[in-house]
């Protein structure tokens, strides 16, 4: 967390994270109130946002519902009217993968809900904020999964593959008055990601030439930047977040 001698970059500001009430969502929420800014946060338990908000404090509030239901996004804009009357920075975080295992075994309902989830809502939360006022940049959580092949969760990969597109797409439209970046982090220790490391961290953190797994403030830490004016001249643009990862030798 940032320390009182840091630049309180978000000063004034309001943010809204999606998928927050735990893992990087929850971290990315500390970062932006730690550095001054107000957030909403969204989830999908109202129980799993209390506890996030007894962390977060007065700057933070939240509205519990699913990210891709139209009724709770606009329930959140709702809210976000009434307490703030204005909204800087969005963070695309909510996401699903309900599927495991080889892609040719992934149902079509399952496809289609981590479709919906991943890549259609972020779509829907960007153009709605935009609808609402937001006046300066957009974060969306993608995954190296979406940067090459991804065996056990593929599909996964190809939602945040179209995330990355989808980042692009957004950046050219909304220039210059609002910026759009994405990061793409590695294997976060988070509830999210347990299913790839639990049991054989030693061995997955083997594959990074940091030798560790990424821990939750390593992704708020990039995306705080990318919101920020420090980011003012970069818009479009992809960060991987992955200990190393991309530079392994392939000899």
């Amino acid at each position: 967390m940032p320390g009182p001698d840091r630049v309180r970059r978000f000063d004034g500001t309001v943010s809204l994270v999606t998928g927050a009430s735990r893992g990087i969502g929850l971290a990315i929420a500390h970062r932006l109130v730690a550095e001054g800014g107000s957030v909403v946060i969204t989830g999908r338990r109202q129980e799993g946002l209390d506890a996030a908000l007894g962390e977060l404090g007065e700057s933070a509030s939240a509205v519990a519902g699913r990210a891709d239901d139209a009724e709770h996004r606009a329930a959140v804009f709702d809210h976000i009217a009434q307490r703030h009357g204005r909204l800087d920075h969005l963070v695309n975080n909510a996401g699903i993968n309900p599927a495991y295992g080889p892609i040719v075994d992934v149902s079509v309902d399952a496809a289609r809900k981590i479709l919906d989830v991943n890549v259609v809502a972020a779509l829907d939360w960007t153009r709605a904020a935009v609808a609402a006022g937001l006046s300066r940049s957009v974060v969306n959580i993608a995954s190296v999964a979406g940067l090459g092949a991804s065996p056990g969760i593929a599909f996964y990969g190809i939602s945040k593959a179209a995330l990355i597109n989808l980042t692009m797409q957004l950046a050219y439209e909304l220039a210059p008055g609002i910026r759009v970046n994405a990061v793409a982090p590695a294997v976060v220790k988070t509830a999210f990601a347990r299913a790839l490391y639990e049991g054989h961290e030693a061995e997955a953190s083997a594959a990074y030439p940091l030798r560790r797994l990424g821990e939750p403030d390593d992704v708020a830490a990039p995306v705080a930047f990318l919101l920020s004016s420090d980011a003012a001249w970069i818009t479009g643009q992809t960060l991987p977040i992955d200990g190393g990862a991309g530079i392994r030798p392939f000899l």
